[in-house]
């Protein structure tokens, strides 16, 4: 059954269509504006790459800090701060070679100090990084990060000399360099940080080292960026300012778009899911596969969810089919997996659950539910701000009641107040979401580990966290990825702590006559740095 959310009245939909037009015919141009303007989803958070979690604010950090390397425009990851880097032989160590014109925002040089304090900053406790857990590959980093060791010396970080930074691994990890570039490992200004408490979001207290410095932050309006004239390959960039709204709503972001107010928008969520099957026939709608899964969460410190049957009765109830081909219809494909098939060049997971009611109904009974009778109230978490999640969450309402005869209540939360019942365990099952950082499944699986900073479902189980250590130290591919199967089953099919629904497409609206420098990747990355108008 279609949510009513998705209702639209014929002549909005041909009000919304037609004011599209003004972008692509290039009117609707306002004065005082930056030279590129784009929707970026949801108000950012505070702009300091230790702390930043969501991909719109990690857009944002990408455009104000550079790490030691940076993603290209296809999602590749190129020499950045470090201009060149050798690995030893056993693949354990990284000597990071720093380029001399990398200077911050103040004209100081960025030197291998700036790495060394910024990694010990992530990994101190107090700092209360949630991806603290990306430099665990790091020898000896992740005991610093649990507080079982103060000695960081035992950590495997060097500075060499100003310009030199000596990295050494756990084990061979060959997705390194790519982590290199991710928002978390991106390096701050250390007198600045402890000089200001509010530098992550004052402007004038702010010190970067990337492409555009932050001119402006009005919360809920705009973020301006103007170019920074002494960033090392300044001469690339072609953006003299942009401007960064924010927007959650669908509706009011293709809004914002289509009557000329911005020039891109360019997160998944923000495509008006009763519009796609129109806006798909445009020349300024984009859309591609990325690594990115849409699921739910089980929380399984909580009756009756701590009873896998439960959990897997649940998925295997969901129709996901119907969810592509009715709710979200961008050409996002069902996800029998958690990891996308492909991902780390070659990845094939293992079978996930397809839809057996049957099956589901017998496993309610076997767990004492019988057609779903004395099944305890539980409430579906999602995002207030979210008209998909809403519709999706209607949908999963409805699948529930008719196939296992329960009923579970909607909890919308606005977006903080979401992720902190999320990470908190205050909730029974929820939407969540994950977008891989780099291109392989790990990015995927080692968040369920034991205690994981984004595990967010109290689950636990010995083997998987074996299984996942086991193929940190296998060099082997095809041996890696096998152990990555038997860990990925044991997640999704025999304790189903998570439902994987569908996975993502990216979704852009650009004008491509007039805009370039985007360009379909995997990771869904898309450096603003990187972006130049053909024509105005």
């Amino acid at each position: 059954m279609a949510s009513s959310a998705l209702a639209v009245t014929r002549p909005l939909l041909r009000l919304l269509l037609s004011l599209a037009a003004v972008t692509l015919c290039g009117c609707g141009r306002i004065p005082d504006r930056a030279e590129l303007v784009f929707i970026n989803g949801a108000e950012p958070e505070l702009l300091d790459p230790a702390l930043v979690t969501a991909q719109a604010t990690g857009r944002v950090t990408y455009a104000l800090f550079e790490g030691l390397t940076a993603s290209d425009s296809k999602g590749i990851a190129q020499p950045g701060v470090a201009e060149r880097w050798e690995i030893s032989p056993d693949g354990l160590r990284y000597t990071f070679h720093l380029r001399r014109e990398a200077v911050w925002s103040n004209g100081e040089p960025v030197t291998a100090e700036d790495f060394f304090y910024s990694w010990r900053r992530i990994l101190q406790p107090e700092t209360g990084a949630e991806y603290g857990y990306q430099l665990y590959y790091v020898r000896g980093a992740k005991p610093f990060n649990e507080g079982k060791t103060k000695d960081f010396s035992t950590v495997g970080l060097k500075v060499v000399d100003p310009s030199t930074f000596e990295v050494t691994l756990e084990n061979p990890t060959p997705f390194f360099i790519d982590l290199c570039a991710f928002s978390t490992l991106l390096p701050v200004h250390r007198a600045t940080v402890e000089k200001h408490s509010d530098w992550a979001s004052k402007p004038q207290h702010f010190m970067g080292n990337g492409p555009f410095l932050l001119r402006e932050w009005r919360p809920f309006d705009r973020v301006r960026l103007v170019k920074n004239p002494r960033y090392w390959n300044a001469s690339t960039v072609a953006m003299k300012s942009v401007d960064i709204l924010p927007a959650s709503r669908p509706n009011t972001a293709y809004n914002f778009y289509s009557t000329g107010l911005a020039d891109l928008m360019m997160d998944k969520g923000l495509a008006p899911t009763a519009l796609i099957g129109e806006l798909k026939k445009r020349p300024d709608f984009h859309a591609a596969p990325f690594l990115g899964n849409y699921f739910v969460r089980f929380n399984v410190t909580r009756k009756p969810f701590n009873d896998a049957r439960v959990r897997k009765a649940f998925a295997l109830a969901v129709d996901k089919q119907y969810l592509v081909e009715r709710i979200t219809r961008a050409g996002e494909r069902p996800a029998m997996s958690f990891v996308p098939p492909g991902t780390g060049a070659g990845y094939e997971p293992p079978p996930g659950y397809e839809r057996d009611v049957v099956k589901a109904r017998q496993l309610l009974a076997e767990a004492g539910f019988p057609e779903g009778k004395n099944f305890p109230v539980v409430y579906y978490l999602y995002r207030a701000d979210s008209d998909l999640d809403q519709d999706i969450g209607v949908e999963l309402q409805n699948m529930f009641r008719r196939e296992l005869g329960v009923t579970i209540q909607l909890a919308r939360q606005e977006w903080t107040v979401y992720l902190n019942s999320q990470q908190g365990l205050d909730y029974d099952l929820s939407r969540s979401s994950w977008v891989g950082d780099y291109n392989d499944p790990n990015t995927f699986l080692d968040m369920f580990v034991t205690g994981g900073g984004n595990n967010n479902t109290g689950w636990s189980n010995k083997r998987y966290d074996e299984l996942i250590a086991a193929a940190g130290r296998e060099n082997d591919r095809d041996k890696r990825f096998a152990i990555f199967r038997e860990a990925e089953k044991i997640l999704v099919t025999d304790e189903a702590p998570i439902c994987p629904l569908y996975y993502y497409v990216g979704i852009q609206f650009y004008d491509p006559e007039r805009l370039g420098g985007i360009e379909a990747n995997l990771l869904d990355e898309h450096p603003i740095k990187a972006m130049y108008w053909k024509k105005r």
